[in-house]
Formats: C-alpha cells, structure tokens, sequence
C-alpha cells in the first residue's frame, strides 16, 4: 500500500497515474476531496481507499502495518498568499506530524519542497545542506517549505529513507483547476486560442529584457518519474532539486507553444502585478548533480518537447493524465 498525499492535486494526481502506469493499484489518497474542480484529476485512477487529510494521522496510526511508501505532496502552493498562519498550519506543522509518524512506524517518505526556498537566488540553487539555513525565501510559501526543510536537517530521528524534492517551475496537465498558481504554458494557451496572441510579463530588472526572464521549467511526467524511482531506490536521503538543469526564457516557452499550435507568434508585455513584483524571481535553474549522481540518469523533456506534448495531448482535447 503506498500513500500519495494531495492526491486530488496537480503533481499528486499524475504521480498516482505514473503509479497505475507501473501496476500499483494499492493506493490511498488523501487530499480534503471538497473542490469539484480537482474531481476530474482522478477520474479513470484505480486506488482502495481515500481519506481526508484530516483524518490521515489517525488513519496511519491505526493501518501503518500495511503502508509501504508514503509520498508527502500535499501543501498549500499558492505564493501571493500572505498568512504566515495558513503555511505554518499546512505546510510545516503538518509536515511535522507527517514525518514524526514515518520515523514511528518504520515509513520511508518522500516530501515535495520547492525551488521557492532559494529566494532570489543570491546563494545559488545548489542543493547542499549546508547553504539551507542561509536561504531567504522571498514569500511565506517559500518561507514555509524552508522552515521544513531546516527543521528535517535537525532531526535525530529520521525515517530509514527520506527525500525533500525541491521542485522548479513544473508544467503540465492536471492544472486545471489551479486559476492563478496554473503555469505560464497553461494561461499562455489560453490567451492563444482566445485571442491569438501571448501576454508575458515586463522586466522591471534592468538585467533581463521583457520575456527575457529565465526559469527552470520541469514537465510533470518527469517530476513523477523522479518519484518513482525513488519509490525503488530508497538510499541516499536528503534534499534534491528537481528541475531540467537548464533555465530557459519566457519567450523561449511562449515560442514553443506557438510552433505547437501551428500559429504566428504574437507576444505584447504587460507590468508585473505589483502585489508580485518585488518577490518575482527572474532566474532559477536547477543544479542536478546530486541526483544524476545517486543514479537518476533519465533525461527530462526538453521546453520544446514538454510544451508540445502537454499542448496537443492535453490541452487542446480537454484531457487530463
């Protein structure tokens, strides 16, 4: 029996496809389940049993005896939040209980991190501990995954296996009911079959020019494979980036999803929200020598590769994974 938390999410979902894909079927979710609009991400999944998140502390205290993985990706993501409280409570206390039952009961754990912790990326985006406790997120979400992820470190007493994934800017189906916090390709795609152009935000960095902003984007279909493999590898714990290790522009990504759609490329700029422009993050690419070097050698889809396959299989027929 393997735990997916989040279930009924964007990367939880996918990760409880990529599982059904791999012919594990034993299965309990656990999300709140209360949004219609995140229904959809699990139709045609196959699992035993869901249960809320809740409840999920209890319900492991009395079934650990069967679970064999627990995947932790459950959190509240969205980074124009500003309640310290609402992250503290979902983010990190949570996460605490989560992790405290898997050293209890003998549960290796997988958790999702973010690429959020690093900040401006002043010190770089290498995964090392060391450099965690300088990092200065520059939102309460970020601010959340990194307390975790500092309080993980501190531990004496660990899960036999861990790993904190510091997820990059993944993209790809099962966004759809995300609104605001969806990817740029999935908002960029609808403005292009609405209006036929693209609206990227304005540089406001005299570094970078408009659409020039850089970011390491990550195809979920890779983000759960990464998952999976984990699932087997089960040595090695820590914290691990999860991004491509190439950090490409928006007009990079806005290029390549109008070559997939067929369509003349049309991009205007428009300012940065100001709620937004003083915690915007113009560069992040992920350094990825600590997983390649635990045995990961899969490659990742390319912008161009990822953009194609999630705008034609997905978006375009209204399909989810």
């Amino acid at each position: 029996m393997i735990v997916v938390t989040g279930a009924a999410g964007f990367i939880g979902s996918c990760l409880v496809r990529k599982l059904n894909d791999e012919r594990f079927f034993d299965l309990v979710l656990v999300d709140d389940f209360s949004r219609a609009a995140k229904e959809p991400n699990l139709k045609g999944k196959t699992f035993s049993a869901k249960v809320h998140r809740n409840d999920f502390p209890e319900w492991l205290k009395k079934n650990h005896r069967f679970v064999q993985f627990v995947f932790h990706i459950g959190a509240r993501t969205d980074t124009t939040e500003m309640n310290k409280k609402v992250f503290d409570e979902l983010n990190l206390n949570y996460s605490k209980s989560v992790w405290k039952l898997c050293v209890q009961y003998g549960l290796p754990l997988v958790y999702a991190s973010s690429a959020a912790t690093y900040g401006s990326g002043e010190l770089g985006y290498d995964d090392s501990h060391s450099i965690v406790n300088k990092l200065k997120p520059l939102n309460p979400y970020g601010v959340s995954k990194n307390d975790f992820d500092k309080w993980a470190l501190k531990q004496k007493k660990t899960p036999y296996f861990w790993a904190g994934l510091k997820f990059f800017n993944v993209y790809g189906p099962n966004e759809y009911h995300k609104g605001r916090m969806a990817s740029v390709i999935f908002h960029a795609y609808g403005q292009i079959m609405e209006k036929g152009g693209v609206k990227l935000f304005r540089s406001h960095n005299p570094a970078y020019p408009d659409g020039g902003q850089k970011r390491d984007f990550i195809y979920v279909k890779d983000v759960v494979d990464v998952c999976y493999y984990l699932l087997h590898h089960r040595t090695d714990s820590g914290l691990y980036n999860l991004g491509t290790g190439t950090a490409r522009t928006f007009k990079d990504l806005a290029g390549a999803l109008f070559f997939a759609l067929g369509k003349k490329q049309d991009i205007t700029f428009i300012d940065t929200p100001a709620d937004i422009r003083e915690k915007y993050q113009y560069f992040t690419e992920a350094k990825m020598n600590k997983l390649r070097a635990i045995g990961y050698d899969q490659p990742f889809y390319t912008l161009e590769q990822g953009v194609n396959d999630y705008a034609l299989n997905y978006l375009k027929k209204g399909c989810y994974y």
